[in-house]
């Protein structure tokens, strides 16, 4: 006999035993007992309900979660390989930018593009061990005629190895600098990244290899790793390229990078003050990779930068200055791959910006903002003769001034100018459009 028919068959007896009552007192007391008992029945039957339920849906796949996989997870009790992930393993995550940029004296060159598409996705194989990965499509469409491309930014797995230690092996975004790692469009000011964490720390810039990363309760924060490096074979004698970013022209990306020559990495962050950071970064690697027809074969890369971020109230300030030095690349600046557009020895940039939070209600929000910055990306030249090396261009100067308007947290329109100092026609005016998920 099954729940139901036991209830029935309850219910019945109390009825029946109802009917002997001799007075209508007991008939009234008897009759409450039995709408008393009836509905503790019925309390009975829907948490039954209820945990048939809940068994039924950890049996069933769950949907995706909508959050991305965190960098470092909270640490729980090791699973034991056997077991089942956990429900909501499998995560999606992703962001997009499109943007038009309108030349301030050729309106004839006014663009519009779908910048970049993000698809993530991860999957959370127990407390401690999770991977992630994230798909990159830019401007696009992606075939042989087109300038579209397709990447992965990051493809990795990562282990917490206790509570204030994880690590990361893969293809990963290094955490030099505020925006390599932290890059979705809703999370910094303006149109288009600036101009520092584009030319001199390469944008969206992922290695192949090992990262550690540590916490403290003080709040410190720290990273180490080993990496591959840069290929100076791959440097181009388009100084126009190598002028937009010297270290973006010779990254590997994870593309059957050579590893002969490693690089190292080491961070360090303090977060111990509500709404302040201040930190700083060292990257150190060889970029001849050993190949014998380099003619610099121990000619290497320094990049060093310093951080700080204070949010405070409304207002949000931020500045950031980083530089890099090529060393031993004399050799192939005289050789006849580097005559034509040989390596400087020095590149280095700083940018300062102030954001107000001016408006808000509910999930719309106004931050208005401007940012300086000043880069060079070419300084000086070793390993050429007398008169044949070519001349310093003066600094970038850069002022971009805006408005960020949040219709969510997760939903950004923008808009704002930029006047170069040095080179009007550069001077632009930008509307974009963002979200992340």
């Amino acid at each position: 006999m099954n729940f139901k028919h036991t209830c029935i068959a309850t219910a019945a007896l109390l009825v029946a035993h109802a009917g002997y009552a001799q007075t209508n007192n007991d008939v009234a007391a008897e009759m409450k007992q039995l709408r008393d008992e009836l509905r503790q029945l019925r309390l009975e039957m829907q948490a039954l309900k209820t945990q048939q339920n809940s068994k039924l849906e950890q049996a069933t796949p769950s949907a995706p979660a909508s959050a991305p996989v965190p960098a470092v997870a909270s640490v729980a009790p090791p699973v034991a390989p056997a077991q089942e992930a956990a429900p909501n393993a499998v995560s999606l995550f992703g962001y997009g930018e499109l943007n038009m940029t309108r030349p301030r004296h050729n309106a004839s060159e006014t663009v519009a593009t779908a910048r970049r598409g993000v698809l993530g996705f991860g999957y959370r194989f127990n407390d401690r061990t999770r991977f992630a990965a994230e798909l990159e499509v830019e401007n696009a469409v992606v075939s042989s005629g087109d300038k579209g491309e397709v990447a992965f930014e990051q493809l990795y797995v990562e282990h917490d190895i206790h509570e204030h230690l994880s690590a990361k092996m893969g293809l990963f975004l290094l955490p030099i600098g505020y925006m390599n790692e932290t890059h979705e469009p809703t999370r910094y000011m303006g149109v288009q990244r600036n101009l520092v964490e584009t030319a001199i720390i390469p944008t969206t810039w992922r290695e192949m290899g090992l990262g550690l990363r540590g916490t403290s309760d003080t709040g410190l924060r720290w990273d180490a790793g080993v990496v591959t490096s840069f290929d100076l074979n791959k440097w181009p004698t388009d100084s126009a390229e190598t002028k937009e970013s010297p270290l973006g022209a010779i990254h590997q990306e994870g593309q059957l990078a050579k590893a002969a020559s490693l690089a190292y990495y080491g961070v360090l962050n303090y977060d111990g003050i509500p709404g302040f950071n201040v930190g700083g970064s060292l990257y150190q690697g060889g970029i001849a990779q050993k190949q014998a027809t380099m003619a610099s074969p121990h000619a290497s890369v320094t990049l060093a930068e310093l951080h700080t971020k204070w949010q405070v109230g409304s207002w949000d300030l931020a500045a950031l200055a980083a530089q890099g030095r090529f060393h031993d690349v004399s050799a192939f600046n005289a050789s006849a791959n580097g005559i034509n557009n040989p390596v400087p020895d020095q590149f280095r940039g700083w940018y300062a910006q102030a954001a107000y939070r001016l408006w808000r209600q509910g999930d719309y929000s106004l931050v208005p903002f401007a940012r300086y910055e000043r880069v060079n990306t070419a300084l000086n030249f070793s390993g050429l003769p007398v008169g044949l090396a070519p001349s310093v261009d003066p600094d970038t100067r850069l002022w971009t001034v805006g408005a960020n308007f949040y219709l969510h947290p997760q939903v950004v329109l923008k808009l704002d100018a930029q006047k170069y100092l040095n080179n009007s026609a550069l001077d632009r005016l930008n509307l974009g459009l963002g979200f992340h998920y």
